[in-house]
Protein backbone atom coordinates (compact mmCIF):
# COMPACT_ATOMS: atom_id res chain seq x y z
CA UNK A 1 0.00 0.00 0.00
CA UNK A 2 1.51 3.51 -1.01
CA UNK A 3 1.16 6.57 0.82
CA UNK A 4 -2.01 7.98 -1.37
CA UNK A 5 -3.77 4.53 -0.67
CA UNK A 6 -3.40 4.60 2.81
CA UNK A 7 -4.72 8.14 3.41
CA UNK A 8 -7.70 7.18 1.08
CA UNK A 9 -8.29 4.05 3.41
CA UNK A 10 -7.99 6.58 6.30
CA UNK A 11 -10.84 8.66 4.77
CA UNK A 12 -12.93 5.69 4.39
CA UNK A 13 -12.69 4.95 7.49
CA UNK A 14 -13.34 8.99 8.94
CA UNK A 15 -16.72 8.87 6.69
CA UNK A 16 -18.03 5.65 8.12
CA UNK A 17 -16.76 2.98 6.33
CA UNK A 18 -15.51 -0.20 8.36
CA UNK A 19 -14.15 -3.23 6.70
CA UNK A 20 -14.29 -6.31 8.73
CA UNK A 21 -12.80 -9.58 8.12
CA UNK A 22 -14.35 -13.25 6.85
CA UNK A 23 -12.68 -16.34 7.48
CA UNK A 24 -9.63 -16.97 6.56
CA UNK A 25 -8.34 -14.96 3.57
CA UNK A 26 -10.13 -12.17 2.51
CA UNK A 27 -12.90 -9.25 3.93
CA UNK A 28 -15.97 -7.81 4.28
CA UNK A 29 -16.25 -4.31 3.45
CA UNK A 30 -19.48 -3.45 5.47
CA UNK A 31 -20.58 0.55 5.38
CA UNK A 32 -21.29 1.76 8.31
CA UNK A 33 -24.67 1.78 9.48
CA UNK A 34 -27.09 -0.40 7.36
CA UNK A 35 -26.56 1.80 3.82
CA UNK A 36 -25.10 -0.27 0.70
CA UNK A 37 -24.34 -3.72 0.09
CA UNK A 38 -21.24 -5.92 1.48
CA UNK A 39 -18.64 -7.60 -0.74
CA UNK A 40 -17.08 -10.53 0.38
CA UNK A 41 -13.53 -12.60 -0.93
CA UNK A 42 -11.20 -9.62 -0.84
CA UNK A 43 -7.91 -11.16 -1.09
CA UNK A 44 -5.74 -9.23 0.36
CA UNK A 45 -8.15 -7.85 2.87
CA UNK A 46 -8.57 -3.97 3.52
CA UNK A 47 -8.17 -3.45 7.06
CA UNK A 48 -9.86 -0.73 9.47
CA UNK A 49 -11.37 -2.45 11.93
CA UNK A 50 -13.36 -0.76 14.70
CA UNK A 51 -15.81 2.13 15.03
CA UNK A 52 -15.21 4.55 18.01
CA UNK A 53 -18.29 6.66 18.61
CA UNK A 54 -17.57 10.39 17.47
CA UNK A 55 -16.33 12.75 19.12
CA UNK A 56 -15.46 16.70 18.74
CA UNK A 57 -11.89 17.93 18.19
CA UNK A 58 -10.22 18.56 21.78
CA UNK A 59 -8.10 22.11 22.30
CA UNK A 60 -4.44 22.22 22.72
CA UNK A 61 -2.22 25.02 22.20
CA UNK A 62 -2.29 24.26 18.40
CA UNK A 63 1.66 23.49 18.10
CA UNK A 64 1.73 20.23 16.21
CA UNK A 65 3.99 17.32 17.79
CA UNK A 66 5.91 14.50 17.12
CA UNK A 67 7.21 11.63 18.99
CA UNK A 68 9.02 8.59 17.52
CA UNK A 69 9.36 5.64 19.75
CA UNK A 70 11.71 3.01 18.28
CA UNK A 71 11.43 -0.43 19.65
CA UNK A 72 15.30 -1.83 18.96
CA UNK A 73 15.35 -5.68 18.27
CA UNK A 74 12.52 -6.12 16.04
CA UNK A 75 9.43 -6.52 18.86
CA UNK A 76 7.07 -9.13 17.63
CA UNK A 77 3.59 -7.43 16.18
CA UNK A 78 1.88 -10.65 15.81
CA UNK A 79 1.96 -11.10 19.76
CA UNK A 80 1.14 -7.50 19.95
CA UNK A 81 -1.90 -6.95 17.29
CA UNK A 82 -3.19 -10.67 17.90
CA UNK A 83 -4.88 -12.17 14.90
CA UNK A 84 -7.35 -14.27 17.36
CA UNK A 85 -9.49 -14.54 14.89
CA UNK A 86 -7.54 -16.99 12.25
CA UNK A 87 -6.80 -20.44 13.72
CA UNK A 88 -3.82 -20.95 11.56
CA UNK A 89 -2.54 -17.84 13.75
CA UNK A 90 -2.86 -20.76 17.09
CA UNK A 91 -1.72 -23.58 14.80
CA UNK A 92 1.74 -21.61 14.11
CA UNK A 93 2.57 -20.77 17.39
CA UNK A 94 1.29 -23.65 19.71
CA UNK A 95 3.78 -22.22 22.62
CA UNK A 96 3.86 -18.83 22.39
CA UNK A 97 0.35 -18.35 21.19
CA UNK A 98 -1.67 -15.86 23.31
CA UNK A 99 -4.66 -17.27 24.02
CA UNK A 100 -7.95 -16.40 23.07
CA UNK A 101 -10.25 -13.69 24.67
CA UNK A 102 -11.87 -14.28 27.85
CA UNK A 103 -9.61 -16.88 28.56
CA UNK A 104 -6.63 -16.83 31.28
CA UNK A 105 -3.97 -14.22 30.06
CA UNK A 106 -6.16 -14.31 27.36
CA UNK A 107 -5.97 -10.98 24.15
CA UNK A 108 -7.91 -7.82 25.12
CA UNK A 109 -10.19 -7.88 22.10
CA UNK A 110 -10.04 -5.19 19.60
CA UNK A 111 -12.60 -6.06 16.74
CA UNK A 112 -13.46 -9.41 17.13
CA UNK A 113 -10.36 -10.93 14.80
CA UNK A 114 -7.62 -8.52 15.81
CA UNK A 115 -7.12 -8.25 19.54
CA UNK A 116 -3.62 -6.37 22.04
CA UNK A 117 -1.58 -8.58 24.29
CA UNK A 118 -2.45 -8.37 27.41
CA UNK A 119 0.19 -6.67 28.72
CA UNK A 120 -1.12 -3.74 27.22
CA UNK A 121 -3.90 -3.08 29.72
CA UNK A 122 -2.79 0.36 30.21
CA UNK A 123 -3.72 1.09 26.16
CA UNK A 124 -6.76 -0.03 26.37
CA UNK A 125 -8.51 2.90 27.34
CA UNK A 126 -6.86 4.84 24.87
CA UNK A 127 -8.18 2.31 22.09
CA UNK A 128 -11.75 2.65 23.44
CA UNK A 129 -11.63 6.47 23.30
CA UNK A 130 -10.03 7.08 20.00
CA UNK A 131 -6.57 7.83 20.60
CA UNK A 132 -4.92 5.11 20.18
CA UNK A 133 -4.58 3.22 16.07
CA UNK A 134 -2.68 0.41 14.60
CA UNK A 135 -1.04 0.12 11.17
CA UNK A 136 -1.11 -3.93 10.54
CA UNK A 137 1.02 -5.16 8.03
CA UNK A 138 3.42 -2.46 7.82
CA UNK A 139 7.52 -2.09 7.59
CA UNK A 140 9.94 -1.44 5.26
CA UNK A 141 10.11 -2.76 1.69
CA UNK A 142 13.75 -3.57 2.07
CA UNK A 143 14.39 -7.01 2.90
CA UNK A 144 17.28 -6.80 5.00
CA UNK A 145 17.22 -9.16 8.14
CA UNK A 146 19.81 -7.09 9.99
CA UNK A 147 18.67 -5.32 12.78
CA UNK A 148 21.71 -2.55 11.68
CA UNK A 149 21.07 -1.87 8.41
CA UNK A 150 17.61 -2.33 8.79
CA UNK A 151 17.21 0.34 11.91
CA UNK A 152 19.36 2.53 9.87
CA UNK A 153 17.56 2.76 6.53
CA UNK A 154 14.46 2.95 8.23
CA UNK A 155 15.61 5.84 10.45
CA UNK A 156 16.80 7.78 7.13
CA UNK A 157 13.85 7.37 5.21
CA UNK A 158 15.59 5.41 2.67
CA UNK A 159 15.16 1.52 2.43
CA UNK A 160 17.53 -0.35 0.02
CA UNK A 161 20.30 2.90 0.41
CA UNK A 162 22.88 2.95 2.18
CA UNK A 163 24.39 6.46 1.50
CA UNK A 164 21.97 9.00 3.15
CA UNK A 165 23.81 11.45 5.92
CA UNK A 166 20.69 12.43 7.56
CA UNK A 167 17.67 11.16 9.50
CA UNK A 168 14.03 11.97 8.19
CA UNK A 169 13.25 13.40 11.60
CA UNK A 170 16.17 15.96 11.45
CA UNK A 171 14.86 16.60 8.11
CA UNK A 172 11.50 17.45 9.32
CA UNK A 173 13.17 20.48 11.55
CA UNK A 174 13.91 21.99 7.74
CA UNK A 175 9.99 22.45 7.59
CA UNK A 176 9.12 23.72 10.78
CA UNK A 177 8.00 27.04 11.43
CA UNK A 178 11.06 29.91 12.85
CA UNK A 179 11.30 29.52 16.12
CA UNK A 180 12.92 31.83 18.73
CA UNK A 181 14.49 28.53 20.40
CA UNK A 182 16.91 26.14 19.13
CA UNK A 183 15.62 23.80 21.33
CA UNK A 184 12.85 22.05 18.71
CA UNK A 185 13.91 18.15 18.86
CA UNK A 186 14.99 16.43 21.88
CA UNK A 187 16.45 13.16 22.08
CA UNK A 188 16.49 10.86 25.02
CA UNK A 189 19.94 8.72 25.11
CA UNK A 190 23.23 9.78 25.40
CA UNK A 191 23.92 9.94 22.01
CA UNK A 192 22.32 11.87 18.64
CA UNK A 193 20.74 8.09 16.63
CA UNK A 194 20.59 8.33 13.17
CA UNK A 195 16.72 9.59 12.52
CA UNK A 196 17.86 12.90 13.86
CA UNK A 197 21.41 13.41 12.95
CA UNK A 198 21.75 16.11 10.36
CA UNK A 199 22.35 19.81 10.12
CA UNK A 200 19.49 20.76 12.71
CA UNK A 201 20.34 21.12 16.58
CA UNK A 202 18.90 17.82 18.76
CA UNK A 203 19.07 18.57 22.24
CA UNK A 204 20.10 14.65 24.08
CA UNK A 205 18.28 14.53 27.25
CA UNK A 206 19.78 11.68 29.12
CA UNK A 207 17.84 8.60 29.93
CA UNK A 208 16.76 7.78 33.87
CA UNK A 209 18.03 9.98 36.75
CA UNK A 210 21.15 11.13 35.05
CA UNK A 211 19.14 13.30 33.21
CA UNK A 212 19.09 16.33 35.91
CA UNK A 213 22.64 15.78 36.28
CA UNK A 214 25.20 18.35 34.91
CA UNK A 215 27.25 16.27 32.19
CA UNK A 216 31.44 16.85 31.24
CA UNK A 217 29.90 19.47 28.36
CA UNK A 218 28.01 21.49 31.30
CA UNK A 219 31.31 22.44 33.15
CA UNK A 220 32.59 26.20 32.56
CA UNK A 221 36.26 24.53 32.12
CA UNK A 222 35.07 22.95 28.62
CA UNK A 223 33.09 25.76 27.99
CA UNK A 224 36.64 27.96 28.42
CA UNK A 225 38.30 25.46 26.33
CA UNK A 226 36.02 25.48 23.10
CA UNK A 227 34.28 28.57 23.23
CA UNK A 228 37.09 30.37 21.22
CA UNK A 229 38.02 27.30 19.48
CA UNK A 230 34.27 27.57 17.72
CA UNK A 231 34.02 31.29 17.63
CA UNK A 232 34.48 32.07 14.54
CA UNK A 233 31.26 33.70 12.97
CA UNK A 234 30.77 30.50 10.08
CA UNK A 235 28.24 27.66 10.01
CA UNK A 236 30.27 25.70 12.62
CA UNK A 237 30.43 28.33 14.46
CA UNK A 238 26.50 28.59 14.53
CA UNK A 239 26.13 25.13 15.15
CA UNK A 240 28.19 25.05 18.46
CA UNK A 241 26.45 27.74 19.67
CA UNK A 242 22.51 26.64 19.08
CA UNK A 243 23.86 23.43 20.17
CA UNK A 244 25.32 24.84 23.62
CA UNK A 245 21.95 26.94 23.84
CA UNK A 246 19.88 24.05 23.32
CA UNK A 247 21.54 22.40 25.94
CA UNK A 248 21.65 24.76 29.06
CA UNK A 249 17.78 25.47 28.13
CA UNK A 250 16.66 22.19 28.15
CA UNK A 251 19.03 21.40 31.32
CA UNK A 252 17.32 24.66 33.27
CA UNK A 253 13.62 23.56 32.36
CA UNK A 254 14.29 20.08 33.63
CA UNK A 255 15.44 21.15 36.91
CA UNK A 256 12.78 24.07 37.11
CA UNK A 257 10.09 21.28 36.64
CA UNK A 258 11.74 18.96 38.61
CA UNK A 259 11.92 21.31 41.59
CA UNK A 260 7.97 22.00 41.10
CA UNK A 261 7.39 18.26 41.09
CA UNK A 262 9.85 18.18 44.68
CA UNK A 263 7.76 20.82 46.05
CA UNK A 264 4.60 19.10 45.49
CA UNK A 265 5.50 15.83 46.95
CA UNK A 266 4.95 14.03 43.26
CA UNK A 267 7.50 11.20 43.40
CA UNK A 268 8.80 10.00 39.86
CA UNK A 269 7.89 6.56 38.42
CA UNK A 270 10.55 4.31 37.63
CA UNK A 271 11.97 2.85 34.21
CA UNK A 272 10.61 4.07 31.16
CA UNK A 273 8.06 6.23 32.94
CA UNK A 274 10.55 8.25 34.38
CA UNK A 275 11.73 9.11 31.33
CA UNK A 276 8.23 9.62 29.69
CA UNK A 277 6.99 11.53 32.38
CA UNK A 278 9.91 13.73 32.31
CA UNK A 279 9.65 14.31 28.56
CA UNK A 280 6.18 15.22 28.24
CA UNK A 281 6.01 18.04 30.85
CA UNK A 282 8.74 19.37 28.85
CA UNK A 283 6.81 19.42 26.01
CA UNK A 284 3.76 20.37 27.62
CA UNK A 285 5.43 23.13 29.30
CA UNK A 286 7.19 24.62 26.02
CA UNK A 287 5.33 24.64 22.64
CA UNK A 288 8.57 25.59 21.02
CA UNK A 289 9.99 21.46 21.25
CA UNK A 290 7.94 20.28 18.32
CA UNK A 291 9.97 16.41 17.90
CA UNK A 292 11.49 14.06 19.84
CA UNK A 293 12.53 10.69 20.03
CA UNK A 294 13.57 7.75 22.38
CA UNK A 295 14.80 4.29 22.09
CA UNK A 296 13.50 0.83 23.81
CA UNK A 297 15.49 -1.94 23.65
CA UNK A 298 15.13 -5.75 24.44
CA UNK A 299 12.97 -6.98 21.13
CA UNK A 300 15.05 -9.88 20.34
CA UNK A 301 12.39 -12.22 21.39
CA UNK A 302 14.48 -15.52 19.35
CA UNK A 303 14.60 -17.84 22.94
CA UNK A 304 11.77 -18.25 25.86
CA UNK A 305 9.74 -15.21 24.32
CA UNK A 306 6.51 -16.62 26.31
CA UNK A 307 2.72 -15.80 25.24
CA UNK A 308 0.53 -13.56 27.90
CA UNK A 309 2.97 -13.80 30.42
CA UNK A 310 7.18 -14.25 29.68
CA UNK A 311 9.55 -12.27 28.12
CA UNK A 312 7.99 -10.20 25.95
CA UNK A 313 4.77 -9.64 28.59
CA UNK A 314 7.31 -8.98 30.63
CA UNK A 315 8.70 -5.69 28.46
CA UNK A 316 5.63 -4.68 26.51
CA UNK A 317 3.85 -3.65 30.00
CA UNK A 318 6.06 -1.26 31.18
CA UNK A 319 6.07 -0.25 27.81
CA UNK A 320 2.39 0.36 27.99
CA UNK A 321 2.41 2.22 31.21
CA UNK A 322 5.76 4.52 29.91
CA UNK A 323 3.41 5.41 26.67
CA UNK A 324 0.68 5.82 29.18
CA UNK A 325 2.50 8.11 31.35
CA UNK A 326 3.52 10.44 28.20
CA UNK A 327 -0.02 10.98 27.47
CA UNK A 328 -1.01 11.83 30.84
CA UNK A 329 2.07 13.95 31.48
CA UNK A 330 1.34 15.73 28.15
CA UNK A 331 -1.41 16.85 29.76
CA UNK A 332 -3.68 19.42 26.92
CA UNK A 333 -0.40 18.91 24.13
CA UNK A 334 -1.64 15.61 24.03
CA UNK A 335 -4.40 16.97 21.61
CA UNK A 336 -1.51 18.73 19.46
CA UNK A 337 0.67 15.18 19.90
CA UNK A 338 1.18 12.26 17.81
CA UNK A 339 3.26 9.00 19.18
CA UNK A 340 4.87 6.91 16.80
CA UNK A 341 5.61 3.60 17.94
CA UNK A 342 7.90 1.37 15.37
CA UNK A 343 9.87 -1.34 14.72
CA UNK A 344 12.66 -2.25 11.96
CA UNK A 345 10.67 -5.30 11.16
CA UNK A 346 8.85 -8.13 12.53
CA UNK A 347 8.93 -11.34 13.58
CA UNK A 348 8.41 -15.28 11.86
CA UNK A 349 4.80 -16.62 11.84
CA UNK A 350 5.96 -19.47 13.26
CA UNK A 351 7.54 -19.77 16.49
CA UNK A 352 11.11 -21.52 16.30
CA UNK A 353 12.68 -24.55 18.32
CA UNK A 354 13.00 -22.51 21.09
CA UNK A 355 10.24 -21.37 21.99
CA UNK A 356 10.79 -17.62 20.48
CA UNK A 357 10.93 -16.43 16.92
CA UNK A 358 13.07 -15.06 14.26
CA UNK A 359 13.60 -12.12 12.32
CA UNK A 360 11.23 -11.64 10.07
CA UNK A 361 9.35 -8.95 7.50
CA UNK A 362 5.70 -7.34 8.42
CA UNK A 363 4.76 -5.87 11.65
CA UNK A 364 2.39 -3.35 12.84
CA UNK A 365 2.99 0.61 13.75
CA UNK A 366 1.09 1.99 16.71
CA UNK A 367 -0.31 5.32 16.91
CA UNK A 368 -1.69 7.65 19.20
CA UNK A 369 -2.45 11.19 20.21
CA UNK A 370 -5.37 13.34 21.39
CA UNK A 371 -7.37 14.29 18.17
CA UNK A 372 -6.65 10.69 16.06
CA UNK A 373 -9.09 9.18 14.33
CA UNK A 374 -8.28 6.24 16.49
CA UNK A 375 -10.00 3.00 17.64
CA UNK A 376 -9.11 1.52 14.41
CA UNK A 377 -6.49 -0.91 13.03
CA UNK A 378 -6.01 0.38 9.56
CA UNK A 379 -4.08 -1.16 6.76
CA UNK A 380 -4.17 -4.31 4.28
CA UNK A 381 -4.48 -7.56 5.93
CA UNK A 382 -2.61 -10.57 3.62
CA UNK A 383 -4.06 -13.11 5.54
CA UNK A 384 -1.70 -15.87 7.02
CA UNK A 385 -1.46 -18.66 4.46
CA UNK A 386 1.06 -20.05 3.52
CA UNK A 387 1.05 -18.32 -0.33
CA UNK A 388 0.00 -15.20 1.80
CA UNK A 389 3.41 -15.15 3.65
CA UNK A 390 6.63 -13.08 2.74
CA UNK A 391 9.31 -15.94 1.28
CA UNK A 392 6.82 -18.85 2.82
CA UNK A 393 7.59 -17.65 6.59
CA UNK A 394 6.70 -13.60 7.53
CA UNK A 395 3.85 -11.50 7.68
CA UNK A 396 4.01 -9.96 4.29
CA UNK A 397 4.45 -5.96 4.09
CA UNK A 398 1.09 -3.99 2.47
CA UNK A 399 1.59 -1.38 3.69
CA UNK A 400 5.05 1.13 3.63
CA UNK A 401 6.26 2.76 6.70
CA UNK A 402 6.72 6.17 5.04
CA UNK A 403 2.96 6.01 3.84
CA UNK A 404 2.41 6.59 7.30
CA UNK A 405 4.95 8.67 7.89
CA UNK A 406 4.00 11.13 5.11
CA UNK A 407 0.75 11.31 6.31
CA UNK A 408 1.55 12.36 9.86
CA UNK A 409 4.10 14.65 8.43
CA UNK A 410 1.68 16.49 6.27
CA UNK A 411 -1.75 16.42 7.87
CA UNK A 412 -0.63 16.46 11.15
CA UNK A 413 3.29 18.25 11.14
CA UNK A 414 1.71 20.26 8.15
CA UNK A 415 4.79 19.66 6.21
CA UNK A 416 4.21 21.28 3.01
CA UNK A 417 2.85 18.24 0.33
CA UNK A 418 6.14 19.95 -2.01
CA UNK A 419 8.31 19.39 0.33
CA UNK A 420 7.60 15.60 1.43
CA UNK A 421 9.91 14.45 -1.61
CA UNK A 422 13.00 16.27 0.52
CA UNK A 423 11.92 14.68 3.71
CA UNK A 424 11.52 10.91 2.22
CA UNK A 425 13.03 11.42 -1.03
CA UNK A 426 12.12 9.12 -3.98
CA UNK A 427 8.96 8.29 -2.46
CA UNK A 428 6.27 10.86 -1.53
CA UNK A 429 4.06 12.12 -4.36
CA UNK A 430 2.33 15.20 -3.85
CA UNK A 431 -1.78 15.19 -3.86
CA UNK A 432 -4.18 17.64 -2.15
CA UNK A 433 -7.28 15.99 -1.70
CA UNK A 434 -6.20 13.17 0.70
CA UNK A 435 -8.42 13.55 4.09
CA UNK A 436 -6.86 13.52 7.29
CA UNK A 437 -5.59 11.32 9.99
CA UNK A 438 -6.98 13.45 13.07
CA UNK A 439 -10.30 14.71 13.64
Amino acid sequence: MNRRDFIRYLGAAGSGAVLVPIGLSGCAVVPAGDHGISRAGQTPGQVAYGSPAPRARASGDGAPRMVVVFLRGAVDGLNVVVPHGDPLYYQARPSIAVARPGQANGVLDLTGYFGLHPSLQALLPYWESGRLAFVQASGSPDGSRSHFEAQDMMETGTPGQHNTRDGWLNRVMDYLPPAESPLQAINVGSATPRILSGRNVVANLQSGREATRPGMIDQPRWSQLFDPLYGADDALGKAYRDGMAARKQLIAEINSQEQQMANNGAPLPNGLSLDTARLGRLMRHDPRIRLAFLAVGGWDTHINQGNGTGQLAGRLSPLAGGLATLAQELGPAFNDTVIVVMSEFGRTFRENGNGGTDHGHGNAMWLMGGNLRGGKIYGQWPGLNQAALNEGRDLAITTDYRAVLCALAERHMRIPDRALDKVFPQYASGSKDLPPLFI
